[in-house]
């Protein structure tokens, strides 16, 4: 019996052609994803819903569609779609991250140019009748510096067709290797030489706690007087109350932005100031990007169902459902020793060696080996998904190696995780116990066995008196609780470490005050998946 597909938002009609062309039965009813009863009614009917923003893929929805094995989304965000009841029921959601990265890249570029000329105030002076030639003096891109934040997929795309217009090239991205910044054509700086010499900024990274306010007003004053700044990625990459006191003292010479902190943007900083353009978050509003998604989800979602290829998933691995049954623990610590080491790297990485020990060794490697590239990756980039973590990591120069063992040590089976960077190699390792839950049992060489929970601190220090009762006893005092303490060390008197599993992420507060007692190397704190 065919697969049965239903479309219940706007798609293009040749997408809705290519399920027919694939031999599955198709209902196109583009209306439906807004009439949520009628749509819980219909949608037992289904192996595959199709969709766009306005259908709400709901717990509820999730729970009565009893057929349903894959949901595509055409487009990156996939916020309408509740991704942990997916996963509990066995639906894998897909989504299209590179349907619109030409589209975002062109916007960015489009904005340099208007900037640079004052395009939008050129014309709504002369649509106006007036002739002000003298009053829009503008600036030439040819042989201006471009600091480019954030030099990944899009950000990469706009380097390209920077260098095209015979711009100098300067990218900050601590994922990007030197190698790799060399076949592109560009230089890699820290954030602090791009602020110095760039005379455009634009930025290409997600919103996360390492990037929100990267262009904070202490970084923005650090910039090149008549700098000009472009921002098509994310709102909150740049305190707009600073950037605009800026703009006014002409520090900045002008601004294009697409995205913004509060949206819809009615009220703003930025709004009507000389030479800055706004536009309504259209990076990805063209014809082209909204045909091109459409097409790949179509594609993707045929493909899966017909021969259980998985492209582009975000909650599901590409294994079996028989491996799943057997792997599922063992994805799940191969992403918690990626985002353990993810959440401590700030500079480029160079390496990934991954260990499998004992039975381990025996299954979907590929798969571990995704899982465990993608939690090294999320930390930069939540996007990331376990298809295009390999893609990122091989984009970014980064060697990849793995290596298989049979059963050594106390434990039946394990996963060792080492990452190389030009200053320093990392390592962890962990297990997986009968329990089913993952553990940590070794850290930069340290025997440990911790528990893994969603909030944890890590600390290094030397081996010393007093370090259990300053954790303990400042965590208490500001009402944060520890479900598990973890301590390891290397021998008397030297290296040691501290894991912590809390109840709640710490605040700052908390943090400053324990680096403040000059006892720890580090204080990091983690956060990983609890799902």
């Amino acid at each position: 019996m065919a697969p049965k597909v239903l479309v219940s938002d706007k798609l293009s009609e040749t997408a809705v052609q290519i399920f027919r062309d694939r031999g599955i039965e198709v209902d196109f009813e583009p209306s439906l994803g807004k009439d949520k009863e009628a749509l819980l009614a219909r949608i037992g009917e289904y192996d595959g819903l199709a969709i766009r923003s306005a259908t709400k893929a709901t717990e509820k929805l999730i729970e009565a569609a009893t057929n349903l094995k894959v949901i595509g989304r055409a487009g990156i965000g996939t916020d309408n779609v509740d991704k942990p009841a997916a996963s509990k029921k066995g639906v894998i959601v897909m989504n299209t991250p590179y349907g619109n990265m030409i589209t975002t890249a062109e916007h960015a570029i489009a904005m340099m140019f208007a900037v640079a000329r004052q395009l939008p105030e050129a014309s709504a002076s002369t649509h106006a009748g007036k002739w002000e030639k003298s009053k829009f003096m503008g600036v030439e891109l040819t042989g201006k510096t471009l600091g480019v934040i954030g030099a990944g997929n899009i950000g990469g795309i706009v380097c390209d067709r920077a260098l095209g217009l015979k711009m100098k090239v300067v990218a900050f991205d601590p994922f990007l290797s030197e190698e790799a910044a060399d076949k592109k054509g560009i230089e890699k700086v820290e954030l602090e030489e791009l602020l110095k010499r760039a005379d455009f900024i634009t930025l290409h990274v997600p919103l996360i706690d390492s990037t929100r306010n990267i262009l904070s007003r202490e970084n923005l004053e650090k910039t090149k007087k008549g700098v000009r700044i472009i921002n098509c990625a994310r709102g909150g990459l740049v305190d707009e109350v600073a950037l605009a006191d800026l703009l006014k003292s002409g520090h900045v010479a002008g601004a294009g932005f697409d995205v913004f902190a509060e949206e819809p943007a009615t009220e703003n900083p930025l709004f009507n100031l000389p030479n800055v353009v706004c536009t309504p978050h259209l990076g990805a509003a063209t014809t082209e990007a909204q045909e091109n998604v459409a097409l790949q989800v179509a594609e993707q979602m045929s493909d899966y169902l017909l021969t259980g290829a998985v492209q582009n998933a975000l909650n599901m691995p590409s294994v079996t459902a028989e491996e799943a049954k057997v792997m599922g623990p063992w994805l799940k610590l191969a992403g918690h020793l990626g985002a353990f080491v993810g959440q401590l790297t700030t500079e480029a990485i160079e390496a990934i060696s991954i260990t499998y020990n004992g039975a381990v060794a025996e299954m979907n490697l590929e798969a571990l080996n995704c899982g465990t590239i993608a939690g090294i990756m999320k930390a930069a980039n939540p996007d990331v998904n376990m298809v295009s973590a390999p893609v990122i990591a091989r984009e970014r120069g980064i060697d990849i190696s793995t290596t298989t063992q049979e059963k050594t040590g106390a434990f039946d089976s394990y996963i060792r995780l080492e990452v190389k960077t030009a200053e320093r190699t990392r390592s962890i390792a962990g297990t997986v116990f009968n329990d089913g839950k993952p553990r940590f049992i070794q850290i930069k060489g340290i025997n440990i066995d911790a528990e893994v929970g969603e909030h944890m601190l890590y600390t290094t220090n030397d081996d010393m008196p007093g370090i259990i009762g300053t954790l303990g006893q400042t965590m208490g005092e500001n009402g944060v609780n520890i479900a598990n303490f973890t301590l390891g060390r290397s021998g008397a008197g030297q290296d040691a470490i501290a894991l912590l599993y809390l109840d709640a992420q710490p605040p700052a507060s908390v943090l400053e005050k324990l680096r403040a007692t000059g006892m720890f190397q580090q204080v990091a704190p983690m956060r990983f998946d609890a799902a």
